[in-house]
């Protein structure tokens, strides 16, 4: 499935452990999908967005022995899941596809109104960030994180035993009339990892940080050095990709 989701009222994508609370993304398509199915369907994501993270591209697949078509299983979804939840494609995918085990690469956009022109129509999309950014020191600081480095010190994980290393193929600052637009492309992201990004870059865009904290972070693993995380509705997943 692909699917574009507003995450202004979720907990998030994932359902947590066992809790029936289905106020996630994954919880409310497991409890359609369960029903539609008489299964119990597990919905396994291509990644996890925090609460308040929107996405336009998400992708998820789950494993059924129900007989309806891709149209009919779509269909049934669009008349049950809420209208902030659409999926505007359903497939056939062979039985070894993962939706995040199986992805090259994913790409998030992150929007910050600028201070003098922000719009309420898109206040839930947006961070309403209240100083004027100097965009060439961003762009200087962003060049730092191209490539393969460990990004251990822009996560919120305390601990843990996996590989903290990531590649960014691709971090572009653009600017537009009424907002500022960070697009980050990589083979994968830590939890939390695009906004802490996303938060030093902003330091670095009113001279709180430089380019050089930017690299201590990377060469120390301290998270401190970074910054703060930014805001959840400012963040869109835009789309993954697989190799063919």
């Amino acid at each position: 499935m692909i699917l574009e989701y507003d995450g202004t009222r979720y907990y998030g994508w994932q359902r947590l452990g066992n809790d029936t609370n289905t106020n996630t993304i994954q919880g409310k398509l497991e409890e359609v999908l369960s029903k539609m199915t008489g299964e119990e369907i597990s919905v396994i994501g291509s990644g996890r967005t925090d609460a308040g993270v929107h996405a336009l591209g998400q992708t998820a697949n789950f494993h059924t022995d129900c007989r309806k078509s891709c149209q009919e299983i779509r269909t049934y979804l669009s008349s049950y899941l809420p209208k902030d939840i659409f999926v505007y494609s359903v497939e056939d995918v062979p039985e070894r596809f993962h939706s995040r085990l199986s992805a090259s690469s994913k790409t998030y956009l992150y929007r910050i109104a600028k201070p003098d022109f922000p719009s309420v129509f898109d206040r839930k999309y947006t961070w309403q960030f209240p100083e004027t950014l100097d965009l060439s020191s961003m762009r200087q600081a962003a060049s730092v994180l191209i490539g393969v480095h460990d990004f251990k010190g822009f996560s919120s994980l305390k601990k843990t035993k996996k590989s903290t290393v990531r590649e960014i193929y691709l971090l572009d600052i653009i600017e537009l009339e009424r907002e500022i637009q960070i697009r980050i492309r990589g083979n994968g992201f830590l939890y939390n990892m695009v906004r802490i990004i996303v938060g030093g870059l902003l330091k670095v865009g009113f001279h709180k940080k430089t380019a050089a904290d930017i690299r201590k972070s990377l060469e120390t693993s301290e998270r401190y050095v970074v910054g703060p995380t930014a805001p959840p509705q400012g963040l869109t997943l835009i789309n993954i990709e697989y190799l063919e």
